[in-house]
């Protein structure tokens, strides 16, 4: 077993060797500067066309969102606060949003 042990550690070292060669010749004869140039080009034709057709896709739905206020129903289960939060009055969340986010009775600045 011990021979086998030997056998197999000097089989992967003199693998190890030979990919070390073959990637130091590989950097020797150009093939870095070949493959930063492919990289580049599908930069500039592949990666940045998508990002600009995401982003005009983002724009279009944008344009077809409405920004109208959701209807309030005063659900048993939602907006409960058991404690003030630690921040402002202690009623709104710390991201909150007066337009879409309601208070447990209602929107902002409606008279009910």
């Amino acid at each position: 077993m011990a021979a086998l042990g030997r056998v197999s550690q000097l089989l992967l070292k003199a693998s190890l060797l030979q990919s070390r060669r073959q990637l130091s010749a590989a950097v020797a004869g150009g093939h870095g500067e070949q493959a930063a140039k492919t990289w580049k080009i599908l930069s500039f034709v592949v990666a940045l066309p998508g990002v600009a057709v995401c982003m005009l896709n983002m724009y279009l739905k944008e344009q077809q969102h409405t920004h109208e206020q959701p209807e309030f129903i005063p659900y048993s289960h939602l907006r409960i606060r058991s404690k003030r939060f630690p921040w402002g009055d202690g009623n709104k969340s710390l991201f909150h949003n007066s337009h879409m986010n309601a208070l447990p009775n209602g929107y902002e600045g409606h008279d009910e």
